[in-house]
């Protein structure tokens, strides 16, 4: 018989040490976390020990629907950590960074912008994407006459 190669999902699952974004209606949404300890199937205990004041969340327990869970994981954190255990990791996992260069943080910083634009602000937003587009439609056209 031939080899079997077993591998684990690529889902991202609840576990102790998993990074979390904080969204729906709760006081704290936008930040981040990490999950502590798992108190049962629909909440957990949570720390937040950014060094950036809009993302950090003190230690509470949350619902997992007001969870969402990132790809980023905070290596060799035990269940139950005090804060100041889970801060040392924090920053020897390098959390903090490693958002600021993801997608989704991007992401999210793009929209805060535009929500925050004034009327002629869109207005030159939308000038520019029209010389954009003006500029991509001509180099196609010169590459569709070359060819």
């Amino acid at each position: 018989m031939g080899e079997a190669v077993i591998e684990g999902s690529a889902w991202r699952l609840v576990e102790v040490g998993r990074v979390v974004l904080i969204n729906g209606d709760h006081p704290f949404a936008g930040g981040l976390a990490t999950f502590v300890e798992i108190i049962d199937h629909k909440r957990v205990l949570i720390d937040g020990p950014s060094a950036d004041p809009q993302l950090a969340v003190p230690r509470q327990s949350i619902p997992l629907a007001k969870c969402l869970l990132s790809q980023f994981s905070v290596e060799g954190l035990l269940r139950g950590s005090r804060h100041g255990t889970v801060k040392k990791a924090w920053e020897k996992s390098e959390i903090d960074a490693k958002w600021k260069e993801s997608n989704w943080a991007k992401k999210r910083d793009q929209i805060k912008r535009r929500k925050n634009l004034t009327d002629f602000d869109r207005f030159k937003v939308m000038r520019l994407k029209k010389q954009r587009r003006f500029e991509e439609h001509k180099a196609l056209a010169k590459i569709k006459a070359s060819a």
